[in-house]
């Protein structure tokens, strides 16, 4: 089990760096996959958008 810290009886965290700790990058290298991750975005602000106008009216 983790080592408990004497104060919060807690277990003690390590501090990780932030440059290990950020999100992965997208990596898009051939022109399909921009257009199916770039086509997945547009298509759903438009589902987005025509939820919006469905329910306000």
């Amino acid at each position: 089990m983790g080592t408990k810290s004497s104060k919060s009886g807690q277990p003690e965290t390590q501090a990780y760096p932030a440059d290990k700790a950020r999100q992965g990058e997208i990596i898009l290298r051939k022109p399909w996959q921009r257009i199916v991750f770039f086509g997945g975005l547009v298509g759903l602000l438009i589902v987005g958008l025509l939820a919006g106008f469905l329910l306000a009216h």
